[in-house]
């Protein structure tokens, strides 16, 4: 028995003990969502009626060490399991902030009263853990198989503002729509104010989980909310692209498209999140490049280095993840060079060079396909991805060999000073040239001397 079936087995068992003790646990939040959907969910939330938090507390201490993880608002856990056990409760919002809120505790309170607290009908439904009895008194049963994401109550949705995003992230993750009386409520709140962190919990889940991870960011853009966090992103909306290369439309088009397809690829990347985040962002550089000419062209030239400074600007408003920000832009950077390459068939050399400046080849890769078939009616050709997996095969041998390094260069007489890294550099190139360690040292060395003697 894993984990997860133990800690199934202990809920029953916490919920025969709670009746015992006169209560009655209920199933709630991801467990009976995803329940009703087939999908396991690893998260067990159960929500105790009928009990004082002492009785509850005294229940628990018959099977485990008791955790206190919110005495106060009426949560607890056993230090051997994953289940989070709760009691019913009050919330009052009194203050901007997520955590201004004034909660009590009450065990008498009726599953309505209860569930309008909730965000959204699909995560308002409960279950009796003995019965199996369905408890939904929002219609979330009804939502859910319709896949439309719909506020519990109008009074208590917007007191947290959070609620926003968490209603794209449903709607990406079930591929569903937002109704439009939660789209106008979500349109009327402010959210400048929510956590970095908060925002990122979310948009991880529509990157990580949605198939489409888009409508996340489609729904934002029709609640008016892009702007507040992702507003180099908003940028790319009305940027016009050549219609020879891109007929899909904008920028921002574009680039819901290459995320939808770079979300079929993330369980072969290297780092799904990084890569996802690549995705995201890899052309927010053309709301600054791209440029119409007079005879009606348009282009984005170096948009991939433009991008740079608006990608580090968008990435940290979300984060300071300092690896995330330099993977983004080094993909960002790069994300252009591997179909040039691979439609041209280029040398082993140029192949070489750019993986050696990749980060992490293999995402780079997907990237690249990603990007190219994020177009509409522009099947992307597999045989590209075949090529650049064969040269990164053929980096990774010709690293294996000898090559010239920095102690190899000063043992032969040269001083380290503001050329040594570019001779280093130039023993790189020599190598990935093809030619071999000694010949490659000989030569750095000559031209080395040759140079003017101020350098």
């Amino acid at each position: 028995m894993n984990t997860h079936e133990q800690d199934l087995a202990l809920s029953v068992e916490i919920a025969r003990r709670v009746r015992d003790a006169g209560g009655r646990a209920m199933y709630v939040g991801g467990m009976v969502r995803d329940g009703l959907m087939g999908i396991e969910c690893k998260d067990i939330d159960i929500e105790v009626y009928g009990l004082t938090p002492q009785a509850l507390r005294g229940v628990l201490s018959t099977l485990g060490e008791v955790m206190e993880m919110g005495a106060s608002f009426g949560v607890y856990g056993l230090r051997h399991s994953a289940i989070d056990i709760a009691m019913p409760r009050r919330e009052r919002c009194v203050g901007i902030r997520h955590t201004d809120f004034e909660v009590s505790v009450d065990p008498k309170m009726s599953f309505r009263d209860a569930a309008m607290r909730r965000d959204l009908t699909i995560n308002a439904m409960m279950r009796d853990v003995l019965t199996g009895e369905l408890i939904d008194l929002w219609g979330g049963r009804s939502d859910l198989a319709g896949r439309v994401i719909r506020h519990v109550s109008a009074d208590t949705f917007p007191e947290d503002a959070l609620r926003v995003f968490r209603a794209a992230q449903f709607a990406a993750r079930f591929e569903g729509r937002i109704a439009p009386e939660t789209l106008a409520l979500c349109r009327s709140m402010a959210v400048d104010k929510i956590s970095h962190e908060r925002v990122c919990d979310e948009l991880n889940k529509a990157l990580l989980k949605a198939e489409k991870p888009s409508i996340f960011f489609r729904a934002l853009r029709e609640t008016d909310h892009l702007k507040e966090f992702f507003p180099e992103l908003e940028a790319c909306i009305g940027v016009r692209q050549s219609p020879v290369h891109h007929p899909e439309g904008d920028v921002f088009e574009h680039t819901m498209l290459a995320l939808d397809c770079a979300a079929a690829l993330r369980e072969r990347a290297r780092w799904p999140l990084g890569f996802m985040y690549a995705a995201l962002f890899h052309d927010l550089g053309k709301a600054v490049a791209t440029q119409i000419h007079p005879d009606g062209r348009i282009t984005a030239y170096g948009h991939e280095v433009q991008g740079l400074q608006p990608c580090e600007a968008q990435l940290r408003r979300l984060t300071n993840q300092a690896r995330l920000i330099e993977y983004v832009k080094n993909m960002m950077w790069l994300h252009m060079r591997p179909n040039i390459l691979a439609a041209g068939k280029s040398k082993k050399k140029k192949t070489r060079q750019l993986f050696d400046l990749s980060v992490c080849p293999e995402d780079l890769i997907l990237l690249s396909r990603a990007d190219a078939s994020g177009k509409l009616d522009r099947p992307y050709d597999d045989r590209n991805e075949a090529f650049l997996r064969e040269r990164l095969e053929d980096y990774r041998k010709v690293m294996q060999r000898p090559m010239v390094t920095g102690r190899d260069l000063i043992q032969a007489g040269l001083r380290p000073g503001p050329r040594f890294s570019e001779w280093l550099g130039r023993a790189r190139m020599l190598h990935f040239s093809g030619i071999e360690r000694d010949r490659a040292l000989a030569q750095v060395l000559a031209e080395a001397r040759k140079a003017p003697s101020g350098d």
